[in-house]
């Protein structure tokens, strides 16, 4: 069993690590040559110029003020010192609102912690169960739950604690979703006009023996919304262009890299071989080599453009709709368009950043079919992970090792190496363990079809949440100390599982607190380095670079990655509600993940990362949904731990707490998340007022014109796509019906035709067709 030494080694190791992390990063980052790489973000917005440009040739690269130095922890308070309001103008809402993910586990966790420490830790420690119980026992089992005797009325204690950490959470989660809400609402109200918030997104239109898509949904708008229909842009299927395009980009890049070599050694020309990887096949030189490549795939992007210019089925059956108002947009996107509730199918458009336009072009009936595909390799993903889980759970018991490997006993049982194994190494294995599974998850919401990156980014997270609540928090939980009796555990009934799990979960407190050091500290610091962007960034400086513009491709650092980050934090959430009124040790360690990486994230967030799109917070109710899981497993657990310690007059009462929490989610999700998933009309109207007042003359057509089109179109390689943009610049023009009768065109084309009212075109669809 691990003891209280144990954790003191395991926790010097990790802030011995995080604090050299700490120390590398306030030495590298005042160097000049990395100014580049942990201040991208000020260089990406042009408000700072780099350090290489002046002075002498050694202080352009190694920073000789000796004073700096001293002030190595001064980032700390600089990344506190931007208010909100000015930190949503720099980074965007969804940064800020992200930062206060961090702000809301302090804000549970702090009174909590405090409360635990002075009531529940002295009712634990005042005990002797687990001296008399002739077990093998830690210190940390002593300050925790398993330290009462069974049938004590000291459990009344536990009990009281679990409805006062259920009402506070609830409290701080509902003003939190009511600040975020505000807050979200004020953005929209006061941010500046942007293309998505007139446009809307049709998707599965029918098809038309007598139309194309494109006069399809001029008619079928001009038809239902008559005044409000300004312009449409149809999406184009374009992925083959697409991956040529990125294809000749990553050829060019070798062939600046080859071109640069040629240049800096005039007299030798760069040969490489044909074969894989460069290892063999027929020497070549390099810079003809490529130059050949990019010419026949210029000629395969012209062919392909060509193609999609002219090929109707190069048109999916979706198209983006934009309005004269905001108002007419948010209708649109909010009501049923059709008296088929499957076809005609509206939603808020994404703004254009934010589109992830290979999914475009998958055909909607499809998408079920994905999504079940996803479901089922999920599933097998999930369950057939508890495997390695298991085997790194068998690093934590020294027992197995020493029983599978007895030659290694006599190193072992050295005490620095014993804590280093009982308090380091389960939880670094772990984390190397989960490095993949995000880019797998990924992949899977690609494929089920999700048409945004922000949609893209929360349905992964939902599922790396789910999964490491299944096999990080569930299966270090059973694997780790029920494993070796896993028959009997299969074989009980179900009423008794969670009996088992809330027996186990004091047990496994130390391996927790070690996850915590190990990925919380460590891990927190280690982002702040940035030593894989560092080494990526100097070695494609010195080899690739040849224009600024390469420069700032080099130093691109990428989003802050909710995918990633946001289930882990959940994951933190989770262990201290569950923790809280079990083993209260814990807090103090999730206490301090929360402070340091709410500091650590500020900074990134201020220096570093880029904002991908913006989606106004709209990730908000997820988060809640998943604190509020937190905590309604948190009390079953509970009760599941209590029914095994014969508190039998006790436990029934905690069957309140599901049932209130659920009800108080309920509350939350009625109150506050219409805000988060529809556009209130006043707002949209109130907008509209005052824009026409402001610019009565305002040219909508010439904003939406290019606002839509596929990013291939967009490309800066006019030589390549001079006909797409000839095709693609041209606003989708009005033309006159082919249909045989007009009973779904009452206006006139732009181009011509007769304009007839609603009642005339009606009148004119009655008569027969031979009169």
């Amino acid at each position: 069993m691990a003891t209280l030494s144990d954790i003191g080694v395991a926790a010097a190791i990790n802030i011995l690590s995080a604090f050299a992390f700490f120390l590398a990063f306030a030495i590298l980052r005042i160097q000049p040559v990395n100014d580049r790489v942990y201040f991208p973000k000020w260089y990406t917005k042009g408000l700072r110029c780099s350090p290489l440009a002046n002075g002498a040739f050694a202080s352009k690269f190694l920073n000789l003020d000796f004073r700096s130095y001293a002030r190595f922890l001064n980032w700390m308070p600089a990344a506190l010192r931007m208010p909100e309001p000015e930190l949503i103008d720099h980074a965007g809402l969804d940064s800020a609102v992200y930062l206060r993910i961090y702000l809301l586990g302090l804000k549970i966790f702090v009174p909590i912690a405090l409360l635990a420490f002075t009531i529940m830790v002295p009712v634990n420690w005042t005990n002797n169960n687990l001296e008399h119980s002739g077990l093998t026992f830690s210190d940390i089992d002593k300050l925790s739950i398993s330290n009462i005797p069974n049938g004590s009325d000291r459990y009344w204690t536990h009990l009281v604690m679990a409805y006062a950490f259920t009402f506070w959470t609830c409290y701080v989660l509902k003003r939190e979703y009511e600040i975020v809400a505000a807050m979200r609402l004020h953005f929209l109200a006061s941010e500046q006009r942007r293309p998505d918030q007139f446009t809307v997104l049709v998707r599965n239109i029918p098809p038309d023996p007598d139309e194309s898509v494109s006069e399809l949904v001029e008619h079928f708008f001009l038809v239902n919304h008559p005044d409000h229909y300004l312009s449409h842009q149809v999406v184009y299927n374009a992925n083959k262009l697409s991956g040529l395009v990125k294809e000749k980009k990553k050829i060019k890049n070798w062939l600046d890299y080859y071109q640069n070599k040629y240049e800096r050694n005039p007299s030798k020309r760069p040969f490489l071989k044909t074969g894989f990887l460069g290892l063999w096949g027929d020497s070549v030189d390099a810079v003809d080599f490529y130059t050949a490549k990019i010419e026949r795939l210029s000629r395969d992007i012209s062919t392909e453009t060509e193609k999609i210019t002219n090929n109707p089925k190069s048109i999916m059956p979706a198209a983006f709709v934009s309005f004269k108002t905001r108002w007419g947009a948010a209708v649109c996107a909010q009501t049923q368009q059709c008296r088929n509730p499957t076809t005609w199918l509206t939603e808020c458009a994404p703004e254009p950043r934010d589109l992830y336009w290979e999914n475009l072009a998958i055909p909607f009936v499809f998408l079920t079919i994905r999504r079940l595909i996803v479901a089922v390799a999920f599933f097998f993903l999930t369950f057939f992970f508890m495997i390695p889980i298991a085997i790194v759970q068998s690093l934590a018991n020294i027992e197995s090792i020493e029983k599978t490997l007895p030659f290694l006993k006599p190193i072992i049982e050295v005490k620095f190496i014993k804590s280093f194994i009982q308090g380091f190494l389960p939880g670094i294995a772990l984390k190397i363990f989960l490095i993949f599974l995000p880019t797998i998850l990924m992949i899977m919401s690609k494929f089920e079809g999700f048409i945004s990156l922000s949609s893209l980014e929360r349905r992964s997270a939902s599922r790396y949440y789910f999964f490491q609540f299944i096999n990080v928090f569930l299966g270090s939980i059973i694997t780790g100390t029920a494993f070796q009796q896993l028959n009997h555990f299969i074989h009980q009934s179900t009423n008794e599982i969670p009996k088992t799990i809330g027996a186990s979960i004091p047990m496994k407190a130390t391996f927790f607190i070690t996850y915590i050091m190990v990925d919380g500290w460590a891990g927190v610091a280690a982002e702040i380095l940035r030593l894989k962007p560092l080494i990526i960034y100097h070695l494609k400086n010195f080899f690739l670079v040849k224009t600024e513009k390469d420069r700032e491709e080099a130093m691109d650092p990428g989003t802050l990655g909710f995918n990633t980050g946001e289930p882990q934090i959940q994951l933190y959430f989770l262990l201290g509600l569950v923790y809280a009124v079990v083993t209260p040790i814990l807090l103090p360690f999730i206490i301090v993940f929360f402070g340091l990486s709410y500091v650590v994230f500020r900074h990134q967030i201020i220096n570093v990362y880029n904002q991908e799109y913006e989606s106004a917070a709209a990730f908000w109710p997820d988060v809640h949904l998943r604190i509020i899981v937190a905590l309604i497993v948190s009390q079953l657990l509970l009760m599941g731990l209590l029914s095994t310690k014969e508190a039998a007059s006790s436990t029934p009462l905690l069957i309140t707490l599901p049932v209130l929490t659920i009800w108080f989610h309920r509350f939350c999700k009625e109150r506050y998340e219409p805000a988060f998933v529809r556009y209130p009309l006043q707002e949209a109207m109130m907008k509209d007022t005052l824009e026409r007042a402001r610019e009565p003359n305002l040219n909508l057509k010439g904003f939406f014109q290019n606002a839509y089109m596929h990013p291939v179109f967009k490309s800066v390689d006019e030589d390549d796509v001079d006909v797409a943009m000839e095709e693609w610049e041209v606003e989708p023009s009005l033309v006159a019906t082919k249909r045989t009768s007009k009973r779904s065109t009452p206006f006139s084309s732009k181009h011509g035709g007769s304009t007839l009212s609603l009642p005339e075109a009606n009148n004119e669809s009655s008569k027969p067709e031979n009169a």
